[in-house]
């Protein structure tokens, strides 16, 4: 579905990503992990088209992104959750998921939208109660699940998540890595960008290991969390932890 070769990615002369291959196949989890500053972040970016500096070739479905806009890649089903959240804090709850369906209200979807609304509600009930509340008064994970719930709302076939996990208690982490795998089993794909390898692999079904702009390692979810060397510098002290089965 989704195929990178040979990416490299430049903040004006420096460069961040030093060609990148990787793939994401229809139904399935990727995660993608590294320390702080490996270039994840870039890498979303770079996907979703918020970068323009790059090489190399990126393709969705068969078709390059090259050159496209932000909003005309949301069009051919890449949505993006970003890290942060950067949500509108001062707007509503559904004020916040209208916005990811605006490119759908002008192509007239109106119907289908609200029916998409109703969906978003069954996933987190949570907004459901929090509908006409600003979205800045919202606690971490509530902000967390109305992010995704945004891009969920542009309908895409691929969903793009930087760091959903940061600064979320042990049990919202659970919360939300329940939910992308349940949207796996409704037949979303996902590429997993996240700091939290133990959580991250968890739930992924293949993962790629980043350090310094570079793949390093990749393979089946399984074999990386029994990696020694992902397991020293990703899992560390925590790892006994997720063996036992404990967020």
């Amino acid at each position: 579905m989704l195929r990178l070769r040979n990416v490299k990615c430049f903040y004006g002369r420096i460069q961040a990503i030093s060609g990148v291959s990787l793939s994401v196949r229809q139904g399935e989890i990727i995660a993608l992990i590294g320390a702080n500053g490996a270039g994840k972040s870039t890498l979303l970016q770079t996907v979703s088209g918020l970068l323009s500096g790059w090489e190399g070739e990126i393709e969705f479905e068969k078709v390059s992104l090259a050159g496209l806009k932000p909003p005309e890649i949301v069009q051919r089903g890449i949505s993006l959750v970003p890290e942060g959240r950067m949500l509108f804090p001062p707007m509503s709850v559904l004020d916040n998921l209208k916005l990811g369906a605006y490119i759908r209200y002008r192509r007239k979807e109106r119907e289908q939208v609200e029916k998409d609304l109703e969906e978003i509600q069954d996933l987190f009930p949570v907004l459901r109660e929090r509908f006409r509340q600003a979205a800045g008064t919202l606690s971490g994970g509530e902000q967390q699940m109305l992010a995704i719930g945004r891009a969920l709302m542009a309908r895409p076939r691929l969903l793009l998540l930087d760091e959903p996990a940061m600064g979320l208690a042990p049990f919202m982490v659970q919360l939300i890595m329940e939910t992308l795998q349940k949207l796996k089993e409704d037949g979303m794909t996902i590429l997993l960008v996240e700091q939290n390898a133990r959580a991250a692999l968890q739930i992924a079904d293949r993962g790629y290991v980043l350090e310094n702009g570079r793949i390093v390692l990749d393979g089946p979810a399984h074999e990386l969390l029994a990696d020694e060397e992902v397991k020293r510098a990703y899992l560390g002290k925590d790892y006994r932890e997720f063996t036992d089965g404990r967020m």
